[in-house]
């Protein structure tokens, strides 16, 4: 069954006649076909799937070989939505609720069918991968592990992080990515106890802790890996916490099954930190989904996820940290995907401290 056939039928139990796809990853999830946010929708019927797209992707399209899709080319996307659901006499149309106000208002101006919103309706079915979007993140993981070789080769005091990261995105580039999925975080010293700071000006010295957490997409899949190491010698003190973080996850990769709950996964880990004094300093969840985008379902697991039951291919990250201010931070993340028999990590960068000499 392709996924467009899963989607419509999902539709009697929605209560819709047709469902309007209009985020470009879940176009391409759909369909396969690539179409830059904003530059049209894709229209689910009973029957059909129907791109509709302006003149520029005319090409493109005439060249697309699909067995369920058909297209419409117009510069009107919604007007012309509007007319295939009048002239399908279809009366309730279901849409994405992650639409801004302004293109809500456009559909509550123009649609003569009554209009429904549904939250994550495509991303939940993006949840669970199938084997060939395992593949692809299989490989996009292998090279971002490969990217962090590189950035141990090329990191010395006196470079700075912004030009690590220029470094590594150069590489990546190079070497069959596409595009970053986030903005790098090259965080050195006394920035790494920053969980989200970016790429600076400030020079890399000897003693700082350096942490990588990075995405690149790869064939249309993203992975997100980090990794902190040293640069000449590290503090005592965060030499024990990176012992303590790497611990706390494996023992969350350790504990990954199917049909574990959120809350319970993200404890395995937590509690040891807590357990050695740091529970303050670990202020964000466990891992999230990836995928398509970098932020998948689940978007997180943390305390209180109760919500979140993990589902045979799955694929998460595992990131523990711990951020001391005007110190530093560790953070170790890796990809895995949920299996029957466990944990397949998917991250084959090296977990242990490495302290970079020149």
């Amino acid at each position: 069954m392709t996924r467009i056939s899963r989607l419509q039928k999902k539709f009697n139990r929605l209560a819709i006649d047709a469902f309007l796809v209009t985020d470009s990853k879940n176009i391409y999830y759909l369909t396969g076909f690539s179409l830059l946010q904003g530059d049209g929708c894709l229209l689910i019927t009973p029957q059909n799937a129907i791109i509709i797209t302006d003149d520029r992707y005319q090409l493109a399209l005439e060249e697309f070989e699909s067995d369920e899709v058909v297209a419409t080319i117009s510069r009107d996307y919604y007007g012309s939505v509007n007319k295939i659901c009048e002239g399908l006499n279809l009366t309730v149309l279901g849409f994405e609720d992650s639409i801004s106000y302004q293109l809500f208002d456009v559909f509550d101006e123009l649609m003569s069918c009554d209009i429904v919103p549904f939250h994550y309706l495509i991303e939940r079915m993006r949840l669970i991968k199938d084997s060939t979007e395992i593949t692809k993140l299989r490989a996009a993981a292998e090279l971002q592990s490969a990217g962090f070789e590189y950035i141990l080769s090329v990191v010395h005091p006196g470079v700075s992080e912004r030009e690590l990261a220029i470094k590594l995105d150069y590489w990546m580039k190079m070497h069959g990515a596409s595009a970053a999925s986030f903005p790098t975080i090259v965080a050195s010293g006394a920035n790494s106890a920053k969980p989200h700071a970016t790429a600076s000006d400030k020079l890399i010295v000897d003693g700082d802790v350096v942490t990588l957490d990075f995405g690149y997409y790869l064939d249309g899949y993203t992975a997100d890996m980090t990794r902190t190491f040293a640069v000449g010698s590290i503090d005592p003190e965060l030499r024990d916490v990176y012992r303590i973080v790497n611990e706390a996850r494996k023992l969350v990769i350790e504990k990954v099954k199917v049909g574990i709950h959120g809350d319970e996964l993200d404890f395995a880990g937590r509690s040891l930190i807590e357990e050695a004094g740091y529970g303050d300093e670990f202020n964000h969840g466990m891992g999230h989904g990836i995928g398509l985008t970098v932020h998948e379902l689940p978007t997180t697991y943390a305390p209180g996820a109760t919500n979140v039951t993990l589902k045979n291919n799955e694929v998460i990250t595992v990131e523990p940290g711990i951020y001391i201010p005007e110190i530093g931070g560790i953070r170790i993340e890796d990809d895995i995907v949920v299996t029957h028999g466990g944990a397949e990590v998917i991250t084959t960068a090296p977990t242990e401290l490495i302290i970079v000499k020149d």
